[in-house]
């Protein structure tokens, strides 16, 4: 399936396949006469959602990770006694060749695999010091990892990172699940996910070469002030939860991304069935909400729904 859709800043050309393209309600927005706008770029770049807020992305000869968790093994509704396993077959067949890890934060469901990852590729990973420290503990060479704050505009040669601080999504009660920062490795490595403490959370807006902008977050929470600015072409936009604890989440964000042309809602499946298998909604997750604010917020706005090791192939 492919579409070819005007928006507000600019065209973006896609071709989707295997992923749902939600309708946008209105039609998009069409520039003015008098203010012609143009593509930014005619570069590819291939996006491979890897199931909960996990991607690859591929394009001018690199490839990112962002949050890879692959594994996805059974928790008993989150049992912080839970033990963390790898399956390093499975996640070698999906992770293609990485140039650089990117995670948000540092539970389990997006930094189990990093480790792996990082050993047997001798690849840099990016993250919060609290990440940082956990994978040196679990024994990843300290000269790979790279400790952000946000704020930080990285070049890498091929692809540009921006870091940008932000917030870990809430319970009912309004508390975080395993919240904590570390100051320093800790003795032991970790050997449950009650012992990856989250250390903070940060979003990331990547462009690989020349093509599309493309902000990925991990958690349903966010700063406004640190997100204001960033206009990315696509937005992996986190659900919230059923119970949604934060102050009207879907309409902050939108205003603050300046309605980014194209959203792919995240996190929203059950990241405890298999990755080869067919997406599965969790339904403690609000999927559906934020498809009907998105539409009815930002009419020009492109909704895709993703799906498992499914590329969606993106043009600026």
């Amino acid at each position: 399936m492919s579409d070819n859709t005007w928006a507000r800043r600019g065209l973006l050309r896609t071709a989707v396949a295997g992923a749902a393209l939600l309708p946008v309600v209105g039609g998009a927005a069409t520039a003015a006469a008098s203010e012609p706008q143009q593509p930014r770029g005619d570069a590819e770049t291939v996006f491979t959602w890897l199931g909960n807020s996990g991607w690859r992305i591929e394009g001018n000869g690199k490839t990112v990770l962002f949050d890879p968790y692959i594994t996805r093994f059974p928790t008993n509704g989150f049992d912080p006694k839970t033990r963390l396993t790898i399956a390093t077959d499975l996640v070698d067949r999906h992770i293609g060749t990485p140039d650089i890890v990117l995670v948000s934060h540092s539970h389990w469901d997006h930094v189990n695999d990093v480790p792996h990852i990082a050993r047997s590729r001798g690849i840099p990973v990016v993250g919060t010091a609290t990440t940082c420290h956990l994978l040196q503990a679990m024994g990843v060479d300290p000269a790979r990892l790279i400790v952000v704050k946000g704020g930080e505009v990285l070049d890498f040669g091929g692809f540009v990172v921006e870091v940008v601080a932000s917030l870990h999504s809430r319970n009912a009660k309004h508390r975080y699940w395993v919240p904590g920062t570390l100051n320093a490795p800790p003795a032991k490595a970790p050997r449950t996910i009650g012992d990856l403490p989250e250390g903070d959370t940060l979003a990331f807006q990547v462009r690989v070469g020349d093509g599309p902008s493309a902000l990925l977050t991990g958690a349903s929470d966010f700063v406004e002030r640190n997100f204001a600015g960033l206009e990315p072409d696509i937005a992996m936009i986190s659900v919230e939860s059923t119970a949604r604890a934060v102050h009207r989440y879907v309409p902050r964000l939108l205003k603050a991304l300046d309605s980014p042309r194209t959203v792919i809602p995240v996190h929203w499946d059950d990241f405890e069935s298999p990755l080869t298998n067919p997406a599965v909604q969790d339904r403690t997750m609000d999927l559906d909400g934020l498809v009907s604010q998105v539409r009815a917020l930002s009419p020009g706005t492109r909704l895709i729904r993703p799906e498992h090791l499914t590329p969606l192939r993106l043009r600026a």
